[in-house]
């Protein structure tokens, strides 16, 4: 039997392809209205994918976080599990923030830039006032089940479904058969999401091709500077994750770590979060979480655990300063990461939120709003970062709370039992 090439495989094929194709485009046809529009055609099969994934997100969250709750059996294990999933996210919150404020301080990545800056009452075109404590508050809570999932408002239905799951469970016996619905209802999600799934490298493909077309490799070279020092910093957040997580899981940490390889691509290269939530789903079962876990923590994180998108928003909002002139004290970077760390958590499910938080950051410390369009040609590559970023945070999230809670089980050891019994029937026989 010929074994399965990996998605992985098809995934870092599918990048360099589209890396070649955008660029031949660019480097062929020097019009930039003309490489606009063939971007356009050949980001649709990016967009169809993400759609696909758009379709399905909300019931998959909803149908997992249903289940995980009713099978809890009672309030207070969700609380404690909620209460160990925000210390993990207020922690890693504040080291993101933090980690960029010190590496923006050291590299001073906006000095000395070479380049025109934008005139200081130029109009970014984003909409900063959602943004409010108020606002949030309120948006969390929805109006309707129904309408914050078809506006994949992932927060509201994580809300909800946190409600509808606490009471089914509370029905014992008598809700076992709508819990059985909901269960199928999840198996029915995850089937599909295996089909989706199989159209992930043409997507892929398509996303590199259409952002190279359009800007071509040059751009990088411009920005080589902010983007490697960025992405410098995304690195050391990734080894500071895996070494939290190896303080929690120990050596098996590195396996966490191989088996979220296509959700990392996938989110990597698609420049979205979500395009990964039910691959790290599946990674995460193969890694011995709970369902009851995963099912509940994964959605949180998605909305409170944006560890790339908090970093990138400490690194531009310095940038921008920095690229001005603007000289900010120890404790006005302090206010402003605390600032952040309050904005940052609206960010789910808002498309190009995090240029809007930034957006909403700089009006509050009087840093020209207009310093963002020195960014904007290059936050898809940034944007491919962060959003890589935030499934890696989650998934070591997700596993170290599991840990906590003793809901993490080892698949290899329970491989190990039953290739030993397979060998000697008789070992199942005493065991039973």
């Amino acid at each position: 039997m010929q074994k399965k090439r990996p998605l992985t495989l098809y995934i870092l094929i599918a990048m360099l392809l589209g890396i070649a194709v955008g660029y031949a485009c660019h480097t062929a046809i020097p019009d930039k209205a003309m490489t606009t529009q063939i971007s356009g055609h050949i980001s649709l099969v990016t967009d169809i994918f993400l759609r696909l994934i758009k379709m399905i997100i909300a019931l998959l969250v909803f149908s997992t976080l249903t289940v995980g709750i009713a099978n809890l059996a009672d309030g207070k294990a969700a609380g404690r599990i909620g209460a160990k999933a925000f210390g993990w996210f207020l922690m890693a919150s504040l080291v993101s923030l933090a980690l960029g404020m010190v590496l923006s301080n050291l590299m001073q990545l906006g000095t000395n830039l070479g380049l025109p800056l934008p005139a200081a009452d130029a109009s970014t075109g984003l909409k900063t006032a959602a943004f409010t404590l108020k606002d949030f508050i309120t948006h969390v809570v929805p109006k309707s089940p129904i309408e914050a999932m078809a506006n994949n408002e992932i927060l509201q239905v994580l809300v909800f479904s946190i409600f509808f799951g606490s009471a089914l469970g509370a029905l014992g016996e008598s809700g076992k058969r709508l819990l059985g619905v909901v269960d199928e209802l999840a198996q029915v999600m995850l089937r599909i999401t295996g089909s989706i799934m199989n159209m992930a490298p043409l997507a892929v493909f398509a996303a590199m091709a259409s952002v190279v077309t359009t800007n071509g490799l040059g751009i990088l070279a411009t920005f080589a500077k902010f983007m490697g020092g960025f992405y410098l910093g995304l690195l050391c957040l990734w080894l500071l994750l895996i070494g939290a997580g190896f303080l929690a899981l120990g050596p098996r940490v590195f396996r966490l770590v191989g088996l979220i390889r296509e959700p990392f691509l996938l989110a990597f290269s698609t420049a979205s979060s979500e395009a990964a939530y039910p691959k790290l789903l599946v990674a995460l079962d193969k890694f011995g979480v709970q369902r009851r876990i995963s099912s509940f923590v994964l959605p949180m994180g998605y909305s409170f655990n944006l560890d790339g998108s908090m970093m990138y928003c400490t690194f531009a909002v310095l940038f921008i300063a920095q690229a001005y002139g603007i000289d900010l004290s120890m404790g006005t970077q302090i206010t402003m990461l605390l600032l952040l760390m309050l904005t940052s958590k609206g960010m789910a499910g808002v498309p190009r939120a995090s240029l809007v938080v930034i957006a909403a950051t700089l009006t509050q410390f009087n840093i020209p709003e207009a310093g963002l369009l020195l960014l904007m040609g290059v936050d898809q590559f940034l944007d491919m970062g962060r959003s890589a970023t935030n499934a890696v945070g989650n998934a070591v999230a997700t596993a170290v709370v599991a840990k906590w809670e003793g809901a993490l089980e080892d698949p290899a050891q329970e491989g190990k039992e039953q290739r030993e019994e397979q060998r000697d029937p008789s070992r199942g026989i005493q065991a039973a």
